[in-house]
């Protein structure tokens, strides 16, 4: 199956599980708001976190998708960061928030976080329903 199968996914606000690869060699996987134009996947992180420090070290993910009406309907895509972006003036992170929450501002910014977007190039699919 292609992503074209899941393009009400693509464009929902539900959430997608990220996959990376910790310092250890540990899975870590933690759902994120995203966004996908066709042809690359976006998301939000902070500097600090530990999913920004794992794709620095490793740009490999695996992402997942699971359909909030039917659970057993699900895409996963693997990939790679291949690109990321600054993002200083939260542009993105509040587009997210129009997109979640319906608010024109992502209203949980801490003071001196320092926000980019994470850019992925899907290399292979794969689903269910």
């Amino acid at each position: 199956m292609t992503l074209e199968h899941y393009q009400d996914l693509l464009n929902s606000p539900v959430l997608v599980h990220v996959a990376t690869i910790g310092p250890n060699g540990e899975p870590q996987n933690n759902p994120v708001w995203f966004d996908w134009d066709g042809t690359y996947l976006y998301f939000s992180q902070t500097r600090t976190r530990q999913k920004y420090r794992n794709l620095q070290r490793e740009p490999r993910l695996a992402l997942a998708i699971v359909d909030p009406q039917n659970p057993y309907r699900y895409v996963e895509i693997r990939g790679k960061v291949v690109r990321v972006d600054e993002d200083p003036d939260k542009d993105f992170i509040n587009k997210m928030a129009k997109k979640y929450l319906g608010v024109d501002k992502y209203p949980y910014n801490q003071p001196g976080d320092e926000r980019v977007v994470m850019v992925v190039e899907p290399d292979r699919s794969l689903g269910m329903g």
